[in-house]
């Protein structure tokens, strides 16, 4: 009877294993050695980057004089290296090797993370968190396509929400480690606690480069890893996901891209998705707590309760994607949860039991990272290029927006009210289920044309055969 249901536990969360031990043994190697790592390169960019918040409220605002805005201008100088390097990034591993450039990629952002214990004051922070981002920003759209290249669509939206979970654990990670850091490490060689974050952080990642090089075996067709996969569990890796055409990489490729409905219905979807997540990617709830005089440890402890919550949602909505392809009922379930949280924040935000209980509700808007980017992965399947580049448009639209709409509605020095941030956060909260509805509704649309051909062409072929049958009776 245990047995039984582990089983069913198993095929619930995990989904149903496949029929041939090739397959199942497979997906097993898949799991272990591409998830794995593209997991790990998202926790190691999570660290890499939330360790400047965590830095700020741990000593490093004090110590480098940091005032007004100049928190924010610093996450927009990371927004702005971000959005630089996302689409030449992404175009770039069309070319050469994903195993190749993902992991120079990650050495150089952690030369600049590395870079980040010297510095003296918050214009050099911008500096390096520039280029840091911009080398970043190969990770995330990325790992998407790699993901979408090795699993079905009944695999990948788990996979997905595990992806976008890294994340969220490299966040825990890193407010967990710098309280460490703080309580036993601060002073040690004359340097400050938050200092030794990014010397930590660097070792770190440089150990997942390591890996990276070793094990990271690319997509289905650069695989040649003999080592980790068979000859023909390379060939069924090729096989069990629709293969796109030969990648075409001329002056067509942006013209087919702004002529499909389908980049620009995502990129603004994930726009405003991105944007729902404004509360956790400006530090509001850190910097509440900062405001209210908490001590250190509590500033880096508390706010991981919001990734927590955002792990168990994403994780369920990946369950329940593979399970129904409904999409569209994750966008309204996310917005309306968002809108309570707001509305706590709008009207009590100097309430402790309110503003906890709304921050930890916003953890909800992580869930939408996975289910959206397999929504697109899943949408283009004949068209490489317009996946990569609608993919990395996602990414790089919304982090457009936030170069700017930090600096406008979440600014540092607004905290604890943030009356400007309710106001930006109703807005994209209410705009985000439209736009959902109206991709729901152009995909309905092209799946019933496509029906509709399909039955013609089958209609047609039947009536050639009937006309040359009878031709044959005649004879």
């Amino acid at each position: 009877m245990t047995l039984v249901v582990l089983k069913s536990l198993r095929t619930l969360v995990w989904g149903p294993p496949p029929e041939t031990k090739l397959e199942r043994n497979l997906l097993f190697k898949i799991d272990w050695f591409v998830l794995s790592y593209t997991c790990l390169a998202f926790w190691c960019l999570a660290i890499d980057t939330s360790n400047v918040s965590n830095a700020y409220v741990s000593g490093m605002k004090e110590e480098l004089g940091i005032k007004g805005n100049q928190f924010n201008i610093i996450n927009t100088c990371w927004t702005v290296g971000y959005v630089v390097g996302m689409i030449p990034n992404n175009l770039i591993l069309l070319k050469i090797k994903p195993s190749i450039w993902m992991n120079f990629c990650m050495f150089i952002w952690g030369i600049f993370t590395l870079g980040m214990f010297k510095v003296n004051n918050w214009k050099q922070i911008c500096a390096l968190r520039f280029f840091q981002a911009a080398f970043e920003s190969v990770i995330f759209s990325g790992s998407h396509m790699i993901l979408g290249a090795w699993y079905k669509p009944n695999e990948l939206s788990k996979r997905s929400a595990i992806f976008t979970s890294s994340a969220l654990i490299g966040g825990i990670f890193s407010g967990s480690m710098q309280g460490r850091i703080q309580s036993t490490m601060h002073g040690l060689k004359g340097l400050s606690g938050w200092r030794w974050l990014f010397i930590i952080d660097f070792l770190i990642t440089f150990v997942v480069v390591i890996y990276g090089i070793l094990c990271f075996p690319d997509t289905p067709e650069l695989c040649h890893r003999k080592f980790i996969f068979s000859d023909e569990e390379i060939q069924l890796a090729r096989s069990r996901v629709i293969k796109p055409p030969p990648i075409r990489l001329d002056r067509t490729v942006f013209l087919r891209v702004l002529k499909n409905w389908k980049w620009y219905g995502f990129s603004l979807l994930f726009t405003l998705a991105g944007e729902n997540i404004s509360w956790n990617a400006n530090s509001i709830f850190a910097l509440w707590l900062t405001y209210n005089k908490y001590p250190i440890q509590d500033r880096n402890y508390y706010p991981m309760g919001i990734s927590a919550v955002g792990i168990i949602s994403s994780f369920i909505s990946g369950i329940y994607i593979d399970m129904t392809h409904k999409f569209l009922h994750i966008a309204l379930i996310v917005s309306t949860v968002l809108l309570i949280s707001t509305i706590l924040i709008w009207s009590a935000p100097l309430n402790t039991t309110a503003v906890f209980i709304a921050h930890y509700l916003t953890g909800i808007s992580y869930s939408v990272q996975p289910v959206f980017f397999a929504w697109c992965n899943l949408s283009i399947q004949n068209d490489a290029e317009l996946k990569i580049v609608t993919l990395a448009s996602m990414n790089m639209f919304s982090n457009a927006v936030n170069a700017w709409w930090g600096l406008l509605f979440f600014a540092a020095d607004q905290v604890p009210l943030s009356k400007r941030g309710c106001y930006a956060m109703l807005a994209t909260i209410i705009t985000t289920p439209l736009v959902a509805l109206g991709i729901n509704y152009g995909l309905t649309r092209e799946k019933r044309r496509k029906e509709q051909i399909s039955h013609e062409e089958l209609e047609s072929q039947t009536s050639v055969v009937e006309i040359e049958h009878n031709g044959i009776d005649k004879q």
